[in-house]
């Protein structure tokens, strides 16, 4: 008993040696381990086959979403787009992606027009339906038509994934992040990328 008790207080004592932890400088969840190696395989609306080691350098900014999404998609691009102009000379080291989660109507041509309508810079991404499920499958985003009476709806995750300059998955901002704290995030990653 009296060795059990010595070894309580040792252990105690160690884990207070061990310092105060930091809150983190991110206003985003750090995902960074969860999403070790998530990568994709998509075309862009230009016709260019894509993956993340072509935006090295830069901080990629990624968002799933569909071109007939009614609110959370142009809310969310509309965002984006804010973000972009706060960043100013800066917003040239970021990439905003936009990747349809419904390839079924999202062609090359309306991804053309829809997303370089809120920032001439951002590319949609798109692919078949198999390339859908695994990127969506390697970022962990669920998505789901849902019938209406002229058609149908996609549910899916709204966060926004923020990716470092060497290409690692670090942050997930949820879906409504204030426009500042996107920045803020966009510029520490940037910080981060040069240093």
């Amino acid at each position: 008993m009296f060795l059990r008790s010595i070894l309580i207080m040792l252990i105690f004592f160690i884990s207070a040696c061990e310092g105060p932890k930091l809150p983190s400088p991110f206003h985003a969840s750090e995902v960074g381990a969860r999403f070790a190696g998530a990568d994709f395989k998509l075309t862009d609306h230009n016709g260019t086959p894509r993956t993340l080691a072509d935006f090295r350098g830069k901080v990629v900014v990624l968002f799933f979403g569909y071109t007939h999404c009614p609110d959370v998609c142009p809310t969310t691009m509309a965002d984006l787009a804010q973000v972009m102009g706060r960043l100013g000379k800066d917003a040239e080291r970021v990439q905003v992606l936009f990747v349809t989660v419904d390839p079924e109507r999202d062609t090359q041509a309306l991804l053309a027009r829809y997303v370089p309508a809120f920032h001439p810079a951002f590319l949609g991404l798109y692919g078949d339906m198999n390339n859908t499920v695994q990127v969506a499958k390697a970022f962990n985003v669920a998505y789901q038509k849902q019938p209406t009476t002229t058609g149908y709806n996609v549910d899916h995750s709204a966060g926004t994934f923020l990716i470092d300059t060497n290409g690692h998955v670090r942050l997930l901002s949820p879906y409504g992040q204030r426009t500042d704290w996107l920045e803020q995030d966009i510029r520490l990653l940037l910080a981060l990328g040069k240093s």
